[in-house]
């Protein structure tokens, strides 16, 4: 028996994991795609005329048992993986392709899509409709419905090598990142590094064999503090050096040859359906539409940003020099000498803020704050079936006691999770013969683990990555769509990180705060003045924060906005295309582009641009509800009504409008960086 092809006899339908294993993920792929190419070829065969209900709603109902099993896969492959795992994601991500390949290059198919289409104006579709249709429509145009036969058979190639390349990089990259570990057998190797740091090296080290010592790894929970705190310039090096060369050293798990490829691929790809790049074909269904309106707003923050970046940086580089004599600031240098800095400027560091927020605390606070602005509670449930013991899991309901949504939390690092935070979904939102099927959200985060003697405390950077994960969270949950493929998080990728990063915003508020933000040990609600310096310190070598994040979308346009093909040398390319924002020398060995995986894994190719087109937003947004009151209810309705619950539904510079009565400038972005 699969349980993956038997129904959920579990709560709210959610996934046994209990009962899964790896055997289960092909044979279920398989009589996936087998059904949901019976109910395609029903719609094809259907001799009434085309309509909305025939064609397009059949097609959408149509691969919900294959939805459920790859939402299944992948997410495991990304949070709980192994190497059994790998090797099958190498036949599941291929077969996968080829099936998407089928429908969106299927001739008859298309035809009956199009005279839909061609009648649109006739059917009296609402909003929700018309835009479902115009996606499903644009699905086939945009993946090679119109070409000739033989350019299709060259783009199903394409696909399937794309496909297989970026399981390739993501495997690579996760296993040099579990390779590395740092052994520190003398106690004077880890001057500088706090009491919790320490403790948690010890364990690592315990856990790994080797008791006594003290171990680090690439992990971020483990890497930042070193980096950050470590008194040992030689030791911050080793580590900056092994961070930096992942999947970069020319060894069987290089990834120079596999981004050269997936660039190029993608290129063409492009230009097989008849657009001048990679990145002319994603923004074409993105708020920026086109990679110059990209550039346009890299370049206005980057001349508001470069004076203050390069100013705040020869600060750091006297100050390095002046206590420890340093007469070349290293990228192993930058986190150690800008947080002593800081905490000269503004008396404030992580270790001080740490003892404040202790996981279960900062959990109770988001959901505290879900609670507030928009009526939600969060039941722990015991009865849920879960991929990894970590995992939380929580029934969530409106404020009339309705079920909304499962979700699931998994916040610790370990060798089957990829490094990082974020999102996903197990069953998107959707209404089915009349019911509101409800979604299966979960966040996964990589979190300072508790240690012996300390509960999870955590960094504030931490803190804000919590609230982040948690308003995708939100976005998924509170979708109140009919159809799932404009549902929830369904929407262009450069307005998703809106209810995302607008949430952040929180954690820096007094008001907030106190919900939450309560000594560990002694219950004391954080100080008010504790709270000024960090909104006063937020700020401190934002011009240069600002400048890394657009050197990371510079990077990303530069291999998808241009042609890659004559790309030798990865790391010379990386370099041109990051000079200008660069405020270090590079360091020789080291490179960003084969651990990018954003870029060359994830889905936010020539789309890394988005998080600093969503600040914009966010920055206006939250700047509405300051003015009004950080919880206030009515316009914490706007944005459920509007932005949250609408899914994809409607182009969102529309809804962001009738959220916000306007359209957003940059102005409040750059007054809350201090840069206006």
């Amino acid at each position: 028996m699969n349980p993956l092809l038997e129904k959920f006899d579990t709560p709210f339908g959610t996934i046994p994991f209990d009962k899964l294993k790896n055997e289960h993920f092909m044979p279920a792929l398989d009589e996936a795609i087998k059904i949901a190419k019976e109910k395609i070829e029903a719609v094809k065969a259907n001799t009434e005329e085309p309509t909305f209900e025939n064609v397009i709603l059949e097609m959408e109902n149509s691969d919900l048992l294959l939805d459920s099993v790859t939402l299944a896969f992948f997410n495991l492959t990304s949070a709980e993986t192994n190497d059994e795992m790998t090797e099958i994601s190498k036949e599941f991500s291929p077969k996968l392709t080829a099936f998407g390949n089928d429908i969106s290059l299927d001739e008859k198919l298309f035809e009956k899509v199009k005279a839909v289409y061609d009648k649109r104006e006739t059917l009296g579709l609402n909003q929700e409709q018309a835009t479902l249709l115009d996606k499903v429509y644009k699905s086939f145009s945009r993946n090679g419905a119109l070409l000739s036969e033989d350019k299709k058979e060259k783009l199903r190639e394409i696909d399937k090598e794309l496909s297989t390349l970026g399981v390739q990089f993501s495997d690579n990259v996760l296993k040099e990142t579990n390779e590395f570990v740092m052994f520190v057998e003398n106690e004077s190797d880890l001057e500088g590094l706090p009491e919790g740091v320490r403790e948690a090296a010890a364990m690592e080290a315990k856990e790994r064999g080797e008791e006594g010592k003290w171990a680090f790894t690439l992990q971020y929970p483990s890497y930042v503090p070193f980096i950050m705190y470590s008194s040992k310039r030689e030791l911050r090096e080793k580590m900056a050096r092994a961070f930096g060369s992942k999947a970069f050293k020319g060894n069987e798990r290089d990834n120079r040859d596999i981004v050269k490829r997936i660039a190029s691929l993608r290129y063409e790809r492009a230009n097989l359906l008849g657009y001048n790049t990679h990145a002319d074909f994603v923004l074409e269904e993105r708020m920026a539409q086109k990679p110059e309106n990209v550039f346009n707003l890299l370049n206005e923050l980057k001349d508001k940003a470069l004076d203050a970046g390069k100013e705040h940086m020869e600060d750091v580089k006297a100050y390095a020099k002046k206590i420890d004599g340093i007469e070349e600031l290293k990228s192993w240098d930058y986190a150690f000498y800008f947080e002593k800095m800081k905490k000269e400027k503004f008396n404030i560091d992580d270790e001080m803020l740490k003892p404040y927020f202790k996981l279960e605390n900062v959990i109770d606070g988001v959901f505290t704050v879900a609670k507030k602005l928009f009526g939600l509670t969060f039941e722990q449930r015991n009865d849920i079936p879960k991929y990894h013991e970590d995992v939380l899991t929580y029934e969530v309901k409106d404020k009339d006691g309705k079920h909304i949504s499962v979700f699931y939390a998994d916040f610790f690092p370990r060798a089957g999770k990829r490094g990082g935070a974020w999102m996903t979904l197990f069953r998107e939102q959707r209404v089915d013969n009349g019911e509101d099927m409800r979604p299966h959200v979960s966040i996964v985060c990589n979190f300072t683990k508790p240690t012996e003697t300390k509960p999870s405390l955590l960094t504030f950077n931490e803190v804000t990555t919590l609230f982040h994960e948690f308003g995708h969270a939100l976005h998924g949950m509170l979708s109140k769509c009919t159809y799932k493929s404009i549902a929830g998080t369904n929407v262009f990728w450069d307005f998703v990180e809106l209810p995302s990063q607008v949430l952040e915003n929180w954690a820096y508020e007094k008001e907030c705060l106190d919900l939450f933000a309560k000594h560990y040990e002694t219950g004391e609600l954080i100080p008010t003045d504790l709270v000024q310096k960090l909104k006063d310190s937020s700020n401190y070598g934002e011009g240069r924060a600002t400048l890394r994040q657009l050197g990371l979308g510079l990077l990303d346009l530069a291999w998808h906005a241009g042609n890659p093909s004559d790309v030798s040398d990865v790391d010379q390319f990386e370099k041109e295309a990051t000079k200008e924002v660069a405020l270090l020398s590079p360091v020789d060995g080291t490179n960003t582009s084969c651990s990018f995986g954003h870029i060359f894994a994830g889905g936010y190719s020539a789309g890394y641009y988005s998080y600093k087109w969503a600040e914009v937003l966010d920055a206006d947004a939250f700047e509405y509800f300051k003015t009004n009151g950080i919880f206030n209810e009515e316009i914490a309705a706007k944005f459920h009504d509007n932005v949250l619950s609408r899914g994809g539904s409607e182009h969102p510079m529309e809804l962001y409008k009738k959220f916000r009565g306007q359209e957003p400038s940059t102005d409040a972005l750059l007054r809350r960086a201090g840069l206006l």
